[in-house]
């Protein structure tokens, strides 16, 4: 753990933007199950005109007259979607605009697959190469193999001629059904490989990782709730208990967004024996109260439990979260959430665009809403960076309590609501995620563990996961070979700095090598063993009462 300085959280600005669009973007989704059909408007005869988006009124009525007197040309769909997005944002951070494009990416996204190929690839050298095909699609099928380069796309040079990821994924996508040819450099062999390729629909898995950390106590990464998560959670849990014996569980929310609340209750009822539990109830001006309650359908015992959160975690992990903590379940460990709790309905429009409008506010079990304030909108925005500057996240003792009102867990225990869900054991961030010099050598990190493994690592395919993360080590020469990668990729080395970044991006890097060899397990299992929160958390499920570290504070 580094010193905090508050100059060094300014530099969370680099990334703090993504993770605020990520949320933006996905928590939004939250709620009941999307609508399609646009709700009714009576209107009068007289102001009825023929629209592409807006419909009828004042608002088309000034834009008939700037397109047909205005001085200059106009783009009249700029126009109007200016003009809805300034319509937006007099309501709330959350009820948003979404085009056509946008909407198809984040449904893709959140409905759990997409259509292509099947392949994780990453840019090396202006090159396309496999990191692996994905299991039981399109390309796994026709013998691609991890390691192959993609020059060409359908009679189409794609290396070396400065294509950025978003061409190459629109190349590769497509219908089911529909064929694309690939040219694929194989060992350096001057001679291309040819395959046609029958495009499918491909998984995206909302749940990275399920796997045991110790004899009793399993591990269970959740990225976002998409339509999928139920299932993979299921998939995931069975294999723990049925297989491994498992008796307690650790869900990890951290950093996800995310999306259906459907999918976060029916996790819930899964951890709630009983039948009829309120796990959270949603409430609107013109949506009546609708509670949803556990079913009584545990298929597996799960005994003792914690969920880590942090400042990325977002409305279905905050209900989730808010359930565990309101019914005294588990324990929440980590940092405040985000603290999103508004509810959206989607509307799609004509032109195949989409209008989500927040219809009502969530509430956990105790009747918390743990939305934040949102009447400033940059401070709205600006809000994690905040806690970084003010070391919140560094700091118990700097935790601020939004909304002082008292609501009371099933046991009687005091809790807030008001800015999100506050964890019962805090843990500080590691504040090398603000250090410069270290993003600057992460972010070649990858593509460094691709050479390293094409000329160094393949003498470790016969190691078992457990050996590797015990016995392999980051040695100083293997260290030393990647700062000079670094270096030609114009990151220069600082050695009044290395001392302080050294650890981490040897811990990373050996991630990165676990995850070449062992798929996502291997990262998280060799990553895990020296991260902060996972290893506070089995140190609460060691004890024979969990729940007693809350009334110890």
């Amino acid at each position: 753990m580094y010193q905090y300085n508050n100059k060094g959280y300014s530099k969370m600005q680099v990334w703090l933007p993504l993770l605020f669009a990520i949320v933006l973007v996905s928590g939004m989704l939250i709620g009941m199950r999307m609508q399609s059909v646009a709700p009714k408007v009576l209107v009068k005869e007289k102001d009825s005109v023929n629209s592409n988006v807006l419909g009828q009124g004042k608002i088309e009525e000034l834009i008939r007259y700037v397109e047909a007197k205005y001085v200059d040309e106009v783009n009249r769909d700029e126009l109007i979607e200016k003009a809805i997005n300034e319509i937006l944002k007099e309501l709330d951070p959350h009820s948003n605009y979404i085009t056509a494009e946008q909407l198809r990416e984040v449904n893709e996204q959140l409905e759990g697959n997409f259509n292509g190929i099947g392949v994780e690839f990453m840019m090396l050298d202006d090159t396309i190469v496999v990191i692996a095909p994905l299991a039981g699609g399109p390309s796994e099928a026709v013998g691609i193999h991890a390691g192959d380069k993609i020059v060409q796309i359908s009679d189409s040079t794609v290396a070396g001629v400065g294509l950025e990821i978003k061409d190459i994924i629109e190349m590769l996508r497509g219908e089911p059904g529909s064929e694309v040819k690939v040219g694929i450099q194989r060992n350096n062999d001057a001679d291309l490989l040819t395959f046609n390729i029958t495009r499918d629909k491909i998984p995206v898995y909302s749940v990275d990782v399920a796997y045991m950390l110790n004899d009793k106590t399993g591990y269970i990464k959740i990225n976002r709730f998409s339509a999928t998560t139920y299932e993979e959670f299921m998939k995931g849990l069975e294999n723990l208990v049925e297989n491994h014996q498992m008796e307690d569980l650790i869900i990890d929310l951290r950093h996800n967004p995310g999306g259906y609340l459907q999918q976060a209750t029916n996790i819930l009822s899964q951890l709630f024996e009983n039948k009829d539990r309120l796990l959270v109830y949603t409430e609107g001006r013109t949506v009546s109260r609708n509670d949803y309650e556990s079913t009584g359908r545990a298929f597996f015992k799960v005994d003792d439990i914690v969920v880590l959160i942090d400042e990325g975690s977002a409305s279905a992990s905050e209900i989730l979260a808010g359930a565990i903590q309101d019914h005294d379940r588990g324990v929440i460990i980590g940092r405040r959430s985000f603290g999103k709790g508004l509810v959206q309905e989607q509307y799609k429009l004509r032109d195949g665009s989409a209008l989500r409008l927040t219809v009502a506010r969530y509430f956990t079990p105790s009747g918390r809403s743990i939305q934040k304030a949102y009447d400033d909108l940059e401070a709205y925005e600006n809000d994690v960076n905040e806690r970084y500057d003010s070391g919140e996240l560094v700091e118990a003792d700097k935790e601020a309590i939004a909304d002082s009102t008292r609501f009371y867990t099933s046991s009687g225990r005091i809790v807030y609501g008001g800015g999100g869900i506050y964890p019962d054991i805090f843990v500080p961030i590691d504040t090398i995620v603000a250090n410069d010099y270290y993003l600057q050598l992460r972010q070649h990190i990858p593509a460094y563990v691709f050479r390293f493994m094409e000329q160094d690592g393949r003498s470790l395919n016969e190691d078992s996961l457990e050996k590797f993360a015990r016995e392999f080590t980051m040695t100083d020469e293997v260290f030393n070979d990647f700062l000079a990668f670094a270096a030609e990729k114009g990151v220069e080395t600082d050695f009044s700095k290395l001392e302080g970044v050294k650890s981490s991006v040897k811990r990373f890097l050996k991630a990165r090598i676990a995850k070449h060899l062992f798929e996502d397990k291997g990262f998280y299992y060799v990553w895990n063993l020296r991260d902060d929160m996972v290893n506070k958390a089995l140190e609460v499920l060691n004890r024979s009462n969990p729940m007693s570290v809350i009334s110890e504070k």
